[in-house]
């Protein structure tokens, strides 16, 4: 399968990448400033993105209104295509169906899925690459990665990740969901609920993180694969501000029953667990972003150079091309940020503050560009006529998902030894 794969994108000798030195042209920008890192990317990356911009074109961005009037989109017929095209497991081991490639390619795919024009479809696509998978792939036994991950890579089922509750988001040690295991047999029990789930509804197996014994609360917590068709699970659709194309589900557990052998890793290890995954979801989300500010600035840069305010155009007053300038150069240092924490976690290194800061300047600096821009748009960009205003809604989420803005502060200081002690 992963022949296959690499065949259809024609990515050429990809095990030799770092050897190569290449230092090739990436891409360009919707800006026309030329992106290039000639020791993270390759030409092989660029074939890889024009490969999936061509999907994007061709099968995700013609539907896109209908789906944001239908707060939904065809989760399963969406993310078969994406498998098919490799995009879902680019570096994930090629005995399941992965491409085994640097981990620098799912960011180059994260940034290519900002050509989306919403915010759902990619937040699912990273849910089904990054955000429920890579604990499975990395600690999960060979019959569970053969289980969950090997279909959840082709696209043919659809995931989703069981972490905030009603009572606990961003504090992850907090969550009460319970996984008892059944006297007598090889089972859980689960009982409790999740909250803000994405995919949720359609999802088929959920990454859940659940309290399976009693103490500490960075000790006693597991990750499990957990069909989402077993008896006891109730689901809920929770309608939202923003990414409506996006089903986002509130779960209920009764007593719900998954063997033994479903559990990811060891027992206990599934608070250490979630850190990792939220290190390449952190990243993973920022990248995604980086396309989008650029798109909306060019936008703006266009309308406000055609709309004529006391005789001239607006670009050309100072403030505004000013700020539109200040805004491409904060968009510029964030994707450098981001590019140094992919090749750091690449050799190994722990990217924990550099991807909570990357997250943190992220979701700040993509409501400055949303606000910024809709601004100069004025009037019309208040409308659903234009897609600022989509982008508005839906890229106010990334401050407040997958960690909020003063948890990754937090973060930041205890890494830096500047949090106060309790």
């Amino acid at each position: 399968m992963a022949s296959r794969l690499l065949t259809k994108c024609n990515l050429r000798s990809l095990s030799s990448w770092r050897q190569r030195g290449l230092q090739r042209q990436f891409a360009a920008t919707i800006t026309g400033v030329p992106l290039k890192d000639e020791h993270l990317f390759t030409n092989e990356h660029y074939e890889l993105r024009q490969s999936l911009r061509k999907l994007i074109d061709k099968d995700i961005n013609p539907y896109v209104d209908e789906w944001e009037k239908q707060e939904t989109f065809p989760a399963h017929e969406v993310l078969k295509k994406v498998g098919d095209g490799g995009f879902l497991g680019a570096c994930w081991p090629t005995e399941y169906g992965g491409m085994g490639l640097p981990y620098s390619f799912n960011i180059a795919i994260a940034e290519e899925l900002g050509n989306i024009h919403c915010g759902g479809v990619p937040m699912a696509i990273g849910v089904q690459s990054d955000m429920a998978t890579p604990a499975l792939a990395r600690f999960g036994s060979d019959e569970l990665r053969k289980q969950f991950l090997t279909p959840t890579i082709a696209g043919d089922v659809v995931c989703c990740v069981g972490v905030s509750e009603a009572g606990g988001g961003s504090d992850v040690a907090s969550i009460k969901t319970t996984a008892v295991p059944k006297r007598g047999t090889e089972d859980y029990v689960i009982n409790g609920g999740k909250m803000w789930t994405t995919s949720g509804l359609q999802a088929d197996w959920m990454c859940l993180l659940a309290n399976t014994s009693e103490g500490d609360p960075h000790r006693n917590k597991s990750l499990i694969c957990l069909p989402m068709d077993a008896s006891g699970i109730t689901k809920t659709k929770i309608h939202k501000m923003g990414v409506h194309s996006s089903d986002t589900a509130q779960i209920f557990f009764d007593n719900v029953t998954v063997p033994k052998k479903n559990l990811i890793g060891e027992e206990g290890k599934g608070f250490t667990y979630q850190m990792i995954q939220f290190q390449r979801e952190r990243l993973w989300g920022t990248a995604s972003v980086l396309l989008v500010m650029d798109r909306m600035i060019q936008q703006t840069i266009e309308y406000t150079r055609q709309r004529k305010a006391f005789g001239k155009s607006i670009l050309d007053n100072q403030y505004v091309h000013f700020r539109l300038a200040e805004m491409e150069s904060e968009v510029e240092a964030l994707r450098s940020l981001i590019y140094r924490a992919t090749a750091l976690y690449m050799e190994g290194h722990d990217v924990t503050k550099l991807a909570s800061m990357a997250k943190l300047k992220g979701g700040r600096l993509v409501r400055q560009v949303a606000d910024g821009c809709l601004q100069f748009w004025g009037g019309m960009g208040y409308t659903p006529e234009v897609e600022i205003s989509r982008v508005y809604r839906d890229t106010r989420l990334l401050s407040i998902g997958g960690g909020a803005d003063e948890v990754m502060l937090a973060i930041i200081c205890k890494l830096s030894g500047t949090l106060p002690k309790p």
